[in-house]
């Protein structure tokens, strides 16, 4: 592993007691704090009283510990730091799902270095935990990924028709008709699709063999930066439009040719769409 000034065992320690604690909070919520408190693009895209609750309990966690650093979360935005480093938080990834009673909701707890923008960041540690599912996913840079303390390695590139791939919709109704015309074109091509509500999820699935590849697009840094790291460790890619950094245009993971000739595909269709945060 190259040196790094960074602690990057500890800021991965950190990733997990904060991801476990407000996985704690979210799953042992009842009454009004499930219920959708507000809506944000749509009628359909809501967000929570826990949405708020935990996310305020993950940057108290933060301060405490390392006032010095930045903090961007779906919430609460961005606050500013010294340290170099931004911690990227989504208090709950599938807050539809949430609202609903169905298992694939996530927390979801990256720190990285530089600004929280894939363009220019480098993700240092990460976890992602869904507590329906008693599932935790973490990662540090040089230190590998696992799932519940199992060491976890990309399944290996099969051919795109026998490839099993994650995706996701946006919440405005004329993005969702071309997401939907968008994997039209492509879904003949493909073994199958699944769409679990979470892209967080999705990321760790490809890390750890439920899924051969994942795409999406509009996808927010806190969507994806501790589900980035945890298929980057396991041996994956995660790029954007012709092989560029993720980003809110398009985010494809997976083994190198799987990631290849997706965002070939993808890249040449170039829809104009963007995914509103779940």
């Amino acid at each position: 592993m190259a040196s790094t000034p960074y602690p990057i065992a500890d800021l991965q320690a950190m990733c997990l007691q904060i991801a476990k604690a407000a996985g704690q909070a979210v799953a042992g919520a009842a009454g009004a704090d499930r219920l959708a408190a507000h809506t944000k693009s749509s009628a359909t895209d809501v967000t929570t009283a826990m949405d708020v609750k935990a996310e305020q309990l993950i940057r108290q966690m933060i301060r405490a510990r390392r006032p010095q650093d930045a903090i961007l979360g779906e919430e609460g935005g961005t606050a500013a730091g010294s340290s170099g480093l931004t911690w990227v938080v989504d208090p709950i990834d599938g807050t539809v799902n949430y609202t609903y009673g169905l298992p694939d909701y996530a927390i979801s707890v990256a720190v990285v270095a530089g600004p929280g923008d894939p363009a220019g960041w480098r993700i240092l540690a990460g976890c992602v935990h869904a507590p329906a599912r008693q599932a935790l996913w973490w990662a540090g840079a040089g230190l590998g990924a696992y799932a519940n303390g199992r060491r976890l390695r990309l399944r290996q590139a099969v051919a795109p028709g026998l490839s099993l791939t994650g995706t996701g919709f946006g919440y405005r109704p004329e993005k969702r008709q071309a997401q939907a015309a968008e994997l039209a074109g492509l879904l003949h091509q493909l073994r199958d699709i699944r769409r679990a509500g979470s892209a967080a999820i999705d990321l760790c699935h490809v890390a750890d063999g439920r899924l051969d590849a994942f795409y999406e697009r509009g996808l927010n840094p806190w969507d994806m930066a501790a589900g980035a790291l945890v298929v980057t460790e396991a041996g994956g890619v995660v790029a954007g439009p012709g092989g560029s950094a993720p980003s809110s245009e398009l985010t494809v993971a997976g083994p190198e040719a799987t990631v290849r000739w997706l965002v070939e595909h993808l890249s040449s269709r170039r829809a104009n769409l963007s995914r509103d945060s779940e």
